[in-house]
C-alpha cells in the first residue's frame, strides 16, 4: 500500500536559528544532504539538490517562515522540473524545546505520482529510509 505521508523527527542539540541555517543555506545543505545544493530562499524560488550517484533533483520552494517552517516540492526523478504528477511535497517544522530543536519532516504526494502503485510505494519506502539517514546526518552536522 502507498502511504499518504512519511513523517520523521530528529532532536537536535542546537538552537532553532542554527538548525534553520543548516536546513536552508546551500553551503550547509551540501554538508549533510547530498553533494551540492542551491536555494533561492523565497516562495517560488528554485532549488537543486545534487548527488554524484543519482543526479540533480530540481525543486521549488513553497514556504519560508523563518525560523520555524520551510517547505519545497521536488521532482521524483533527476533533471526534470517539479510539477503535478512527478513531485512530492517536503515540509519541515522546527520547534524549540529548551536548548534542543525538534525537527520534523513530512513528505506527501506519493499517491499522486504518475507511476504504478508499486513504484509509488517503492519511492515512498526509499524516501522514508532516506529521511532517517539524512536527518541523522543533519543532526550530527548541526551539533558540531
Amino acid at each position: 500500500m502507498v502511504p499518504t505521508r512519511i513523517t520523521r523527527e530528529a532532536r537536535v542539540d542546537a538552537p532553532v536559528d542554527r538548525v534553520w541555517d543548516v536546513l536552508t543555506s546551500p553551503e550547509h545543505i551540501a554538508g549533510w544532504f547530498g553533494d551540492s545544493a542551491s536555494v533561492e530562499l523565497r516562495p517560488g524560488g528554485e532549488m537543486a539538490l545534487g548527488w554524484a550517484a543519482y543526479g540533480d533533483f530540481r525543486a521549488v520552494v513553497t514556504k519560508v517562515e523563518a525560523p520555524r517552517n520551510f517547505a519545497f516540492r521536488w521532482a521524483a526523478e533527476p533533471d526534470v522540473d517539479p510539477m503535478q504528477g512527478n513531485s512530492t511535497l517536503v515540509e519541515f517544522t522546527l520547534s524549540p524545546e529548551g536548548s534542543i530543536t525538534v525537527l520534523t519532516v513530512v513528505e506527501t504526494g506519493f499517491r499522486l505520482l504518475a507511476r504504478p502503485a508499486e513504484a509509488q510505494a517503492e519511492h515512498a519506502e526509499e524516501n522514508a529510509k532516506g529521511w532517517e539517514q539524512e536527518l541523522a546526518e543533519l543532526k550530527a552536522y548541526a551539533e558540531k
